[in-house]
């Protein structure tokens, strides 16, 4: 079981790190376009497009990482004043509706993939790509936010805690 554990969390770095990389090189494209505009050379065509794509990605790659550590977007103004029990209840619920959610969406991604797969349809903007290379990370990165969400309510964690990281730093 700890083999496991360990490669999901290696992946999950993984996932990570590979979206630090995207984003940055994100970063870079957009200096490299501005800049040429500014000294009057045409920039490149794929830019745009490539950075568009590159954020579709940093997107799903860092969603399981950032659920992790409680880095994520939540209100917990409701939940700050309810009784323990009550905040109890109220938060197996919210992992319960999280792990519906994420299973909900990577199906249908699924289902997109597949169907994007065989139709072999194209993405026809500054350049040509097959449109599953978009959904590919889609169901992958929502089952892991899947499992993240059970990792909260089996209470190996708790969302409405520190974040991992917090609390090491303090």
């Amino acid at each position: 079981m700890d083999a496991i554990s360990n490669g999901y969390n290696k992946m999950l770095h993984g996932m990570a790190s590979l979206a630090g990389v995207a984003i940055f090189s994100a970063f870079v494209m957009i200096v490299v376009d501005v800049l040429m505009r500014i000294t009057g050379l045409e920039p490149f065509i794929f830019i745009l497009t490539t950075v568009e794509y590159i954020l579709l990605w940093f997107t799903m790659l860092a969603a399981p990482y950032l659920l992790r550590l409680k880095a994520h977007v939540f209100i917990d103004a409701v939940t700050q004043f309810l009784p323990p029990k009550i905040k109890y209840a109220v938060a197996k619920l919210v992992y319960l509706l999280g792990i519906i959610a994420c299973c909900i969406y990577g199906y249908h991604l699924v289902i997109l993939l597949i169907e994007a797969l065989q139709s072999g349809e194209l993405d026809m903007r500054s350049f040509e790509i097959p449109i599953w290379i978009l959904f590919l990370p889609m169901p992958f990165c929502f089952f892991m936010c899947a499992i993240e969400f059970v990792r909260y309510l089996v209470g190996i964690d708790d969302m409405y805690s520190q974040s991992i990281e917090a609390r090491d730093n303090v």
